[in-house]
């Protein structure tokens, strides 16, 4: 289902330390399954699909229907893995990233005035849903935010407001828990054994994607075929892990996640979260950086091709994207293109991706590929659970807990210093 071709890195690689970095990984994935590594009490991403619970997809199935027949806009509040997870599928699977649902935004994500207050003006006169999404309640961009969007919901709806306003959040305890208890307001919970960037397939995602009309079963049991594929052979996932870990280890700095599929630069924002947050800690780790090409090829294809050699390149590729637009012949030819008459847009693209790939491997950039046949929920919810056990594995054998985020928190504390928090 999701191919890993290493033939582009491996070159770059000094004599034995793909071996060795295979090693620690076999060693991780131990740690994975037995549970003995760092952070034991966040591997509930695996828990949730070695029991799926088809009452709470059914649950979140059933309100989304009912949401789509009374909806303009579906706001989704909230920060990281609040919204990247959702973001990243309904733009992968939705087309002009609305899918057969109402139009999704966002917001919470950052502590722009000018943003929320436009987005207030959008809304009005729309019919509005309002799902907010934190953990604790109390994460300022978001908090702020719902402070913004519930007083407008109650002055647009006032008593009606309870119904419309949804609330994803720990089972008990924080600040959102008693926003509930004193509203009422309908409550999805995020598993205390389940982290942030980790919770795509928890109601965090699951609510937002089945809004925009995508099928939120196929979505989740494809992660659940992938837990069971890479529990009984978890070699796929290993190799990509340890070839990462082996460039670390060989000096490589900075991971380029690209792909020319534009439908795929959300995902890249997810993973860029998943992988940041989880292995940048004691010194350590690669820095994520999401090109979505060819676009970026006009801007950042310098640096890659001719920059600082401290650069790996991850390639999301997609076998059949979808999309049949024939190039036409034009009469007086001004642009030169009648060459190209007759073929298909995304032959061109794949030639672009080849020709890319080639010049970057020549130019000293060592090439990963990461492979899927189509743009599908299942595929996607594979690709999903991919990337998070990748994740683990990587993070154990770097030596780090990949499941906290002990630095996260550093901003906040010099900003609420400087504004003279009590």
């Amino acid at each position: 289902m999701i191919r890993f071709d290493a033939s582009g890195a491996t070159g770059f690689l000094p004599s034995g330390a793909l071996d060795a970095a295979t090693a620690r990984i076999d060693a991780a994935v131990r740690q994975v399954r037995t549970g003995t590594g760092a952070g034991p009490e966040w591997l509930g991403w695996r828990r949730i699909l070695a029991t799926p619970d088809d009452a709470l997809l059914n649950r979140l199935d059933e309100l989304a229907t009912r949401i789509r027949q009374d909806c303009d806009v579906f706001v989704v509040a909230g920060i990281g893995g609040s919204y990247l997870g959702a973001r990243a599928v309904i733009e992968a699977l939705g087309p002009f990233f609305g899918g057969k649902g109402p139009e999704i935004v966002y917001a919470g994500h950052h502590m722009s005035g000018r943003y929320l207050n436009e987005l207030v003006r959008h809304l009005e006169g729309k019919r509005v849903w309002l799902n907010v999404i934190s953990k604790s309640g109390t994460t300022l961009e978001t908090a702020l935010a719902f402070r913004v969007l519930r007083a407008f919901m109650e002055k647009t709806y006032g008593a009606e407001a309870k119904n419309r306003i949804l609330c994803t959040t720990s089972a008990s305890g924080g600040a959102l828990n008693r926003v509930i208890d004193a509203t009422g307001y309908t409550k999805f919970v995020l598993p205390d054994d389940v982290g942030g960037r980790f919770s795509v397939l928890t109601p965090v995602g699951l609510l937002p994607i089945a809004v925009a009309g995508i099928d939120i079963r196929s979505l989740f049991y494809g992660a659940v075929e992938a837990y069971r594929m890479y529990e009984a052979e978890p070699a796929p996932v290993a190799a990509y892990a340890a070839t990462r870990l082996a460039l670390y280890e060989a000096g490589y700095r900075v991971d380029v996640l690209a792909s020319f599929e534009p439908e795929l630069k959300a995902f890249g924002g997810w993973m860029q979260q998943l992988f940041g947050e989880s292995e940048g800690k004691d010194g350590k780790g690669l820095y994520p950086a999401v090109h979505a090409y060819s676009t970026d090829l006009h801007s950042l294809g310098q640096m890659v091709q001719d920059g600082e050699r401290n650069i790996i390149e991850t390639f999301l590729t997609v076998a059949e994207p979808g999309g049949t637009l024939t190039i036409g012949t034009d009469a007086d030819d001004f642009d030169g293109l009648n060459w190209l008459a007759g073929r298909t847009l995304q032959e061109v693209n794949a030639a672009a991706y080849a020709g890319t790939r080639q010049a970057h491997s020549d130019g000293r950039v060592p090439v990963l590929d990461i492979g899927i046949a189509r743009l599908d929920a299942p595929t996607l919810g594979a690709l999903i659970y991919y990337f998070e056990l990748a994740t683990a594995l990587y993070g154990y054998g770097l030596g780090v807990n990949p499941f906290d985020q002990p630095g996260v928190e550093a901003y906040k504390k010099a900003m609420f210093r400087l504004m003279g928090k009590p």
